[in-house]
């Protein structure tokens, strides 16, 4: 593994909402490593988006962090001239947790962390052309301007693959199909110069064919800029085609993380199974597709035990009781249920987790023949 540029400790994150608490984050435990794509997977409202605006100071205003530290260690030589909030006594990282002001955040945001939000119409602004608006992430964030910020604009959209980068320069985004505009958003994030981009749900709007060239695009722009990805995203085909290693979440929790081959051929978690067995291109022509039954549980109140059991078919009573520890399957893949513990009893995952897993296995035969 390369070291470690983003680590999230035992943070805790809750929303005021008309006098009650909801208890959105419930002691998150991440690495990112630089250099990496890090899938971060899960239903709506498991808490995918609420943690990466964590990253970047976009929490909502009635949300807060009552405990837990987001230590960002990016900074590099820059960190002996930073004087702002969150350092750290030895000066080798930033508690981006304990920013409360803007300022905090403008040595932060765009410069070294960025996000590539869902919806590029909503993202772009309508009444300005899109030259102008990335010239503005250049001006603000390098310092470029004139002659320097055109010719470093029109690059910036040749690596996006904008063909008649001239001319569109000029162009509104009311003139742009919606897989172009998704790569005016990325052309941005990218003139910020980042060192972490966040892409949350980029392919979401997008037909499935303009999905695999956006996806194919920000693997090539990873390598070129030196990129650290963090995607969201609830489609597990897109993990399987951009990500080193993937983060399962569930009710504000971590529930497994691992190699993307570790998740995909052999899963430990109950969610990740369920999640994966609802993979529509796993599905049997003349049979329903699987769906997990029952509802997400209610943070407004205190989740007892496993957050997953009250839909898990093979819960133990453990489950409903007590919340697991991290059970570890290998040096770079853990789970937190009880099916692993040394004293349950033996589960088998369902039909289609062990197809995935043969699939696995041929795959690797395959390789080591080549």
């Amino acid at each position: 593994m390369s070291d470690i540029i983003l680590s999230v400790r035992n943070l805790h994150v809750k929303f005021n909402l008309r006098g009650r608490e909801l208890h959105a984050l419930r002691g998150i435990n991440l690495d990112v490593y630089d250099g990496e794509s890090l899938a971060i997977v899960g239903e709506s409202g498991s808490g995918k988006s609420v943690l990466n605006k964590n990253f970047i100071g976009l929490l909502d205003k009635n949300g807060f962090i009552p405990e837990g530290e987001i230590r960002y260690y990016g900074m590099g030589d820059k960190m002996r001239h930073y004087s702002g909030a969150g350092r750290d006594e030895h000066g080798s990282y930033i508690d981006l947790a304990r920013f409360t002001r803007s300022e905090d955040w403008l040595r932060i945001r765009g410069s070294e962390i960025c996000m590539i939000p869902q919806d590029p119409m909503t993202s772009l602004n309508p009444l300005k052309t899109i030259g102008w608006q990335i010239a503005e992430a250049l001006l603000l964030h390098r310092g470029m301007k004139g002659r320097m910020a055109y010719e470093e604009v029109i690059r910036i959209l040749e690596d996006v693959r904008i063909d008649d980068p001239c001319r569109r320069y000029k162009q509104y985004p009311h003139e742009l199909s919606g897989g172009m505009r998704q790569r005016v958003v990325i052309a941005i994030a990218i003139a910020c110069n980042p060192r972490i981009l966040i892409c949350d749900e980029p392919t979401t709007a997008l037909d499935v064919t303009i999905q695999a060239q956006v996806l194919h695009l920000i693997r090539e722009l990873k390598e070129k800029y030196h990129l650290t990805v963090i995607f969201i995203t609830h489609d597990l085909g897109v993990v399987a085609n951009i990500a080193d290693r993937v983060a399962v979440m569930y009710a504000g929790d971590i529930v497994e993380y691992g190699l993307v081959d570790e998740i995909f051929y052999d899963p430990r978690h109950p969610y990740t199974w369920a999640l994966l067995s609802s993979l529509p291109q796993l599905g049997v022509r003349g049979e329903e597709l699987y769906a997990i039954k029952g509802t997400p549980p209610n943070l407004f109140r205190e989740v007892q035990g496993d957050a997953f059991a009250a839909r898990n078919p093979q819960a133990l009573e453990i489950d409903k009781r007590q919340l697991p520890p991290y059970f570890e399957v290998s040096p770079t893949h853990q789970a937190r249920t009880w099916l692993m513990d040394p004293r349950a009893p033996k589960m088998e995952p369902p039909a289609v987790i062990r197809k995935l897993k043969e699939l696995g296995r041929k795959g690797g035969e395959a390789d080591a023949e080549n």
